[in-house]
C-alpha cells in the first residue's frame, strides 16, 4: 500500500504541475500575445487553440487527471503526515475545475459558435468574447493549481517513504 500511496502522490503531483503550467502559459504568454493582434488573429487563433487543447492528453491526462489522481491520493493518504496537504491541494484545484466549468468553457464555447473568421463580424465576436473575464478566471485558476501543486510536492516530502 505504502507504494500505491506514493505513485498515486507523484501522478497527482505530476499531472497537477502539467496543468498549472498550462495554465500559467495561456497567463503570461499566450493571452498577452493574442491581446496585441487584430480581431481576425484573435478570433481564429483563440478557436484553432481551443480546438486543439481538447484532446485526450489535456483533458484526460492532465485537467481531469489531476483532479482524479489527487482525490485518490486524498483516499490513499487518509490517516497520514500527507493527508491533510493532499485535501487542501484537492479542494484548491476542485475550485479551479469549477471555474473552467463555469466561466472559460462557456466563453471559448462561444467564441467557437461564433463561425469562421473568414466569414463573420471579428470585431463583435472578440468583444462578446470577454478576454478580460477570461483571463482574470484563468489568473485565477493558475494561482489556484500552482499552489495545489505546492501541495502535493509538500505531501511528497512528508510521505513516509
Amino acid at each position: 500500500m505504502p507504494t500505491i500511496r506514493i505513485i498515486t502522490l507523484l501522478l497527482a503531483t505530476i499531472t497537477m504541475g502539467l496543468t498549472a503550467g498550462a495554465f500559467a502559459l495561456y497567463s503570461h504568454t499566450i493571452m498577452p500575445g493574442l491581446r496585441t493582434t487584430d480581431d481576425r488573429t484573435f478570433v481564429a487563433s483563440f478557436q484553432a487553440m481551443d480546438r486543439a487543447i481538447i484532446n485526450p492528453w489535456f483533458i484526460g491526462g492532465c485537467f481531469l487527471g489531476a483532479l482524479v489522481a489527487t482525490a485518490a491520493s486524498a483516499a490513499l493518504t487518509f490517516r497520514t503526515a500527507a493527508f491533510g496537504w493532499v485535501v487542501a491541494a484537492l479542494v484548491l484545484y476542485a475550485i479551479a475545475v469549477v471555474l473552467t466549468v463555469a466561466i472559460n468553457v462557456p466563453l471559448n464555447d462561444a467564441l467557437k459558435a461564433a463561425g469562421d473568421p473568414n466569414s463573420i463580424d471579428v470585431a463583435a465576436a472578440r468583444a462578446a468574447f470577454k478576454a478580460s473575464v477570461w483571463e482574470m478566471s484563468n489568473h485565477v485558476r493558475t494561482a489556484l493549481s500552482l499552489v495545489a501543486f505546492g501541495l502535493l510536492g509538500w505531501a511528497l516530502a512528508v510521505t513516509e517513504r
